[in-house]
């Protein structure tokens, strides 16, 4: 039992002198393995910029120009009728003849339709009659004041005969300018028999057709009319700018653009109505713009896309909304120099139009800013050009 024990004392020891003399060769780096660069302990981490042997990284760079940028505010606007007005009969009848045809233009005076005319023109007839009565007992009346008074001169009459002759006479004075007035009336409604547009305009959805019976008190309007040459727009801005907005108003008409989806050049009018009170649910204060609409590419509800122009800002450096980048410290733009390392620079943006940043502080006409390739750039890094594609 004690010479097993001992045998296997003995090839335990050997085995761990076997691992200990492997563990150093194996830890030993081979004279065939090349070494790595970059790999000391003073080295740079990897991707740092400007030494340490990296290769240059391809980037776009563009200019920061000098321009004369305009002053705008842009907004969402709804186009509307310059006017629009919707009729109806103003008396009760038949619809006799629709003189229109609905989605046409009409010109002011230009009859719609007419309904049928025959009840009004014998009320006409009625009141003209009546009024020729009145017409002819007045001249009795008027008569027989005179005699009368005669008569009270010469004390053949009593006095109180005459003053009832006299009132004869003036009631039916007063009763000839009712009558008078019944057959104006009565004039008036025969002429509304016959319904005519109040302004220029384009027809909308014909709502009766011949042989409908319509009524003064209808609701409904038979047609409605909107002129849209011109038009309008109508649209809001922030009330930060309401300020803004009267000063460069006070200097001249504002230029007000609209853009439509077509494609085509966008719509030229002027700012024509600026709200009496700021909206308090939505802060902002509504603006109509007016524009000639000769070629009607604006039509009444279309959403279009407005530019407001206050003024031209002169000689504004700017350079491209792509070379502005946005990180946890702000926005950055990063700046090629002479030596073709980066620099990181803040600038302090003024505003965005178009594919364009404006700059306030911070750069210089003449500056090379990155506008592709910012992603694998660092402060101090070489880089160099590429092209745009």
């Amino acid at each position: 039992m004690n010479q097993k024990t001992s045998s296997t004392k003995i090839a335990a020891v050997a085995f761990a002198a076997v691992i200990t003399a492997l563990v150093p060769a194996a830890c030993k780096p081979s004279s065939n393995t090349p070494a790595q660069p970059g790999g000391g302990a003073g080295s740079p981490p990897r991707g740092a910029g400007g030494g340490g042997g990296m290769p240059a990284v391809p980037v776009v760079w563009a200019e920061a120009a000098v321009k004369d940028i305009p002053v705008e505010i842009r907004a969402i606007g709804r186009v509307e009728a310059y006017s629009s007005v919707s009729v109806k009969a103003q008396v009760t009848g038949e619809i006799a003849t629709v003189k229109f045809e609905e989605g046409r233009d009409v010109r002011r005076g230009e009859v719609l339709f007419t309904i049928d005319p025959k009840p009004y023109e014998i009320a006409l007839r009625q009141a003209q009659a009546i009024l020729e009565k009145d017409r002819a007992l007045l001249k009795q009346a008027e008569a027989d004041a005179k005699r009368y008074g005669d008569l009270a001169a010469k004390e053949y009459v009593t006095r109180e005969q005459v003053d009832r002759t006299v009132a004869a006479r003036d009631t039916l004075i007063a009763a000839i300018k009712g009558d008078e007035a019944g057959v104006a009336n009565a004039r008036l409604q025969l002429e509304r028999c016959t319904v005519r547009s109040p302004i220029d305009g384009r027809t909308g959805s014909l709502l009766i057709n011949r042989g409908n019976l319509v009524r003064s008190t209808d609701m409904a309007s038979a047609v409605v009319i909107n002129q849209i040459t011109p038009i309008r727009v109508a649209f809001s801005a922030p009330e930060q700018n309401l300020g803004r907005i009267q000063e460069y108003r006070t200097k001249g008409a504002l230029k007000v653009e609209a853009v439509l989806n077509d494609g085509g050049a966008p719509a030229a009018g002027t700012l024509s109505f600026l709200d009496n009170a700021v909206d308090r649910t939505t802060g902002t204060i509504g603006l109509k713009a007016e524009f000639p609409n000769a070629d009607r590419r604006l039509w009444p509800g279309q959403f279009v896309n407005v530019v407001l122009t206050l003024a031209v800002q002169a000689n504004a450096v700017v350079v491209p909304s792509q070379a502005v980048q946005s990180g946890q410290g702000g926005q950055y733009v990063f700046v090629v120099k002479n030596d073709m390392t980066v620099e990181m620079r803040r600038p302090k943006i003024d505003r965005t139009i178009g594919n364009e940043t404006v700059i306030a502080e911070g750069l210089a006409a003449g500056d090379k800013v990155v506008i592709d390739g910012q992603l694998q750039l660092v402060p101090g890094a070489r880089v160099q050009a590429r092209s745009a594609k």
